[in-house]
This record gives C-alpha cells, sequence and structure tokens, in this order.
C-alpha cells in the first residue's frame, strides 16, 4: 500500500485530483478532480445510489439545499455545539486543532476529551507550537460552520451557513417525503450532496477536507418495533469488532459474525448490526478488501449527547485506523428539535394502531464520498515490478474508463476507429493510438482500464480482435459481433 503522499502524487500525475487553484498555491482543504476522478467519484456514487435507493422499496431519495434556514442549524444544535478545540501558538499565531496534535504528539487516542483535559495534557507533557517551539495559550473552541449572508445587502441580509451535514433537510423534509413516496415505518431516506466545514488544519490529502461529498441515509422506525426483518440475510457475516470494552481493556479487535456480536450484546440493535454488515459489504461488492475494515465502538465520553450507540466503520489507512463512517443509533433526537423549534407536527399516523407517533433514527450509516474514493484507490493500487508499471485494480463497475481500444500499428486506425464507434455508445472508452502498443498496455493499466481491445492486420480477415484483461494480463480473441456483449457482461 502507497503512503497518502505517494498517493496523492499519484492522483495528480494520472489525472484523478488536482490541489485547487495550483496556479495560485492552492487552498488548503479543497480539491479539484481530474478527467480520471470525477469518472470514478460518479461511479461511487452511482453504485451507492444503485445499492440504497433504486434496489431497495423501503429507501427514498432526496436532494437538499446547501443553504437552508438558519433556524434549522439552532435546531440541530450546530450553531452553539458543532465546535473542535483549537490550540493557538502564545508567539506566532499558529492554530492547530488540539486532538489531531495530541495523538500525533503523544500516540493516544483523544476522542471525548474536555477543554481542561486538554490542556492538562498539554502542559504535562510540555507540548509546543511545531513551528516557533513556544508555548501554546489555554485551548478555545472553534465553530466549524462556514458563515454567509442571504440577500443584496449585508445590512438587510439573513446570516446563513452553508451546511456542514446532508442529514438536517432529511429530517426537515421527512413528513413530506413519507408522504410524497408513500412511506410506511421501517422506511429510509438517502441523499448525497456537499457538505462543508471549516476545518482548523486540514490533513492527509482527501480524508480531511473543508469541501466534501456525502452519502448518507436516515432509517426511520416504529420505536415499538425494533425488529429488523432483514438480520437473517447478515448474520452470518463475519468482520473485525472493536467495542467499547475491548478498548477500555486494551485487547485487540477480533473476527466475529453479527449474530455472536448480537448475542453477546456488543451491538445493541438488529437494525444497526444489519447497517453496519451491508456497508461493509457495500465495499467488499466494489472490490475492497474486507479485512481491511473493522467496526469501532464509541467510548461513554466520545458519544454525542443525542445517541444511544454509536459505531464507526472503519478502515486501516496507512496513517492508522480512521473513520470511514460514522453510523448513530439516534433515537427521536432530530425530529423531536425540529417539532420544538418550528411549533410543527412532524409524527406519523400509524394505519394498524390508529396512533401517531415520532419515528426513531435507529441507524444513519454517513459516508463520505472522498474517504470512499481513498479507500477504493488504496485497495487497487499495486506496484508490479514485473510489468514496471503501477496496476490499478479498480472494479470494473468503478473504472473510470471500461476500455481502451488500441491499434497494433497506425495503418489501423481507421478500423480501430470503428471498433471504437461501435463501443463508445454503451461504455465509456478511449482511442489510444499514442506509443507502442506495451506503452499503451502500461497507461492503461495505471488508468484502471479494466480491458483492452487492439485490432490488428488478423482482423480484417477474421473480423476479431485481442481483448487483454488488466489484472491477469490474459488475451481473448473475440469476435467483433460479439464484442459489446462480451465486455458489457464484464463491466
Amino acid at each position: 500500500m502507497p503512503t497518502i503522499e505517494e498517493l496523492a502524487t499519484f492522483c495528480k500525475r494520472k489525472g484523478f485530483v488536482y490541489p485547487t487553484a495550483e496556479i495560485y498555491n492552492g487552498l488548503s482543504g479543497f480539491f479539484d478532480f481530474g478527467p480520471l476522478g470525477v469518472e470514478l467519484k460518479n461511479n461511487i456514487k452511482r453504485e451507492w445510489w444503485k445499492t440504497h435507493v433504486h434496489q431497495r422499496e423501503d429507501i427514498a431519495g432526496m436532494d437538499g439545499s446547501i443553504i437552508t434556514h438558519p433556524k434549522v442549524w439552532e435546531a440541530s444544535g450546530h450553531t452553539a455545539h458543532f465546535e473542535d478545540f483549537m490550540l493557538t501558538c502564545s508567539k506566532c499565531g499558529q492554530k492547530t486543532r488540539a486532538d489531531t496534535f495530541l495523538e500525533a504528539a503523544l500516540k493516544i487516542k483523544v476522542e471525548g476529551l474536555t477543554a481542561d483535559e486538554i490542556n492538562e495534557q498539554v502542559k504535562k507533557h510540555k507540548l509546543a507550537c511545531p513551528s516557533c517551539k513556544s508555548s501554546f495559550k489555554e485551548v478555545q473552541p472553534f465553530n466549524l460552520m462556514f458563515s454567509t449572508m442571504v440577500g443584496p445587502k449585508e445590512e438587510s441580509s439573513a446570516k446563513s451557513y452553508l451546511r456542514p451535514e446532508t442529514a438536517q433537510l432529511m429530517f426537515a423534509d421527512f413528513k413530506l417525503v413519507a408522504e410524497n413516496a408513500r412511506m410506511k415505518l421501517p422506511f429510509g431516506i438517502a441523499q448525497i450532496g456537499k457538505a462543508f466545514r471549516n476545518e482548523i488544519s486540514p490533513r492527509d490529502f482527501l480524508f480531511r477536507c473543508r469541501e466534501f461529498e456525502q452519502m448518507e441515509l436516515e432509517f426511520f422506525i416504529n420505536p415499538k418495533n425494533q425488529g429488523c426483518p432483514f438480520i437473517d440475510e447478515v448474520k452470518q457475516h463475519s468482520l473485525f469488532v472493536y467495542s467499547e470494552e475491548m478498548q477500555k481493556t486494551g485487547e485487540e479487535h477480533k473476527k466475529m459474525t453479527i449474530a455472536d456480536a448480537l448475542k453477546k450484546g456488543v451491538i445493541k440493535t438488529e437494525w444497526h448490526a444489519y447497517w453496519l454488515a451491508t456497508e461493509h459489504l457495500w465495499f467488499a461488492s466494489l472490490g475492497a478488501n474486507p479485512d481491511h475494515f473493522r467496526i469501532r465502538q464509541h467510548v461513554a465520553k466520545e458519544k454525542s449527547h443525542y445517541a444511544t450507540e454509536t459505531w464507526d466503520l472503519e478502515y486501516e489507512f496507512p496513517f492508522g485506523w480512521k473513520e470511514l463512517l460514522g453510523m448513530a443509533n439516534r433515537s427521536d433526537f432530530d425530529l423531536q428539535q425540529h417539532i420544538k423549534h418550528s411549533k410543527k407536527d412532524l409524527s406519523l399516523f400509524i394505519e394498524e394502531t390508529k396512533e401517531k407517533l415520532v419515528p426513531h433514527v435507529v441507524a444513519e450509516p454517513s459516508l463520505g464520498v472522498e474517504r470512499a474514493f481513498l479507500v477504493f484507490l488504496f485497495d487497487a493500487y499495486h506496484d508490479d515490478k514485473e510489468r514496471g508499471n503501477i496496476v490499478l485494480k479498480l472494479s470494473p463497475k468503478l473504472a473510470p474508463v471500461k476500455v481502451g481500444v488500441f491499434s497494433l500499428v497506425n495503418k489501423l486506425n481507421d478500423e480501430t476507429k470503428k471498433v471504437y464507434d461501435l463501443l463508445k455508445k454503451d461504455l465509456f472508452c478511449v482511442f489510444d493510438t499514442g506509443g507502442s502498443i506495451g506503452r499503451r498496455y502500461a497507461r492503461a493499466d495505471e488508468q484502471g482500464i479494466p480491458f483492452c481491445v487492439t485490432v490488428d492486420f488478423d482482423t480484417l480477415a477474421d473480423k476479431a480482435v485481442t481483448v487483454r484483461e488488466r489484472d491477469t494480463t490474459k488475451q481473448e480473441r473475440v469476435k467483433l459481433s460479439d464484442l459489446k456483449l462480451y465486455l458489457l457482461s464484464r463491466c
């Protein structure tokens, strides 16, 4: 596996990701996606939407606005409490995020530490500014929301915010979606969209950005009926589990089946267990190594005040185990907050029992697109010493380009263009005539192209082409009349 710096260099060189506005020295925490990156990103989102919305009868989609009424963020608690602690140098004024600075300096987990506990750690270990080695001021809270003004004149404008998460509009629009989509409990609302957080110190390439996308769903249930009808589908699925007890005792994570985790009370509810397994399986279905993941239970002091139980799906990045997807059992906190602040009825009428109730959110799988992007690239990246180049073994479903169409020699370009034209309406292809055939294969490997089609002199006689498979380099002769179906079945 490459380092995060090596992956960032590779992504820039191959056209996946660029630092934004690099000609002006960039802007920390913001990135642009190049020709290959935008295709990979869109494919990730498409696969997530297909799995979580199109293939299910119990989830409906929506797309909320990036800027919304500021009272949404008052009700959710973001205006008052969406903060990180910040350390500021007493001499040069450099600001750094306290928890990540302590983690790096002391090699300890610091989730949930209070301001006093952070100050105590800084004083105890004589931690100093990384730039000028001077002492820090007392730690201060820093609200992560980007503010903006809505209206033509600042003095008459309303202050609002760029949304720091996608969840809240799913709560604010909850009743409308339920009625329009004719949903009955249990059901979910899904959304993919941009979010913005004014991170104190963005780092690790795409892992922690100031602008990013989320793929998120809120799953609502009747609190009087906690059973999950789909639990048998995942009971025998196994994954690494890192419970609160394991963290307290210093025990390593261990592999468990979902059935065992429920039986032993490690995971409290069937719905939570089901969604944790489902998200892990989604990554595995798209080529990620399932053993590079674990689920970690939040310890009591780091758990959000509204959450009855929270787990993270973590991935073993080169810089350690880090959160990939967060999943909290939020009960009815959010809906009750919006009922309180809006004075609107957000309850549902349950036909079977002839009663009105406020549903609970039993799980909210919330996944960053950019973090998923990193996972698939890390697991696909292979430095093939025998070939002498990088081979990006992305799932054909995610590969930015599905097929490379090559001519053996330039004399055959006209015939090759006909093959390209045959395929391009159904598969995203590239028509490449630059360099030797070996160099074009190597270039395709680095771009993650799963299949290369080569037109040679025999094509004129037998009406067939050579198809090369990326991962094995195996070559197969395929008739032109069968080519499109052959490639579609594999992509």
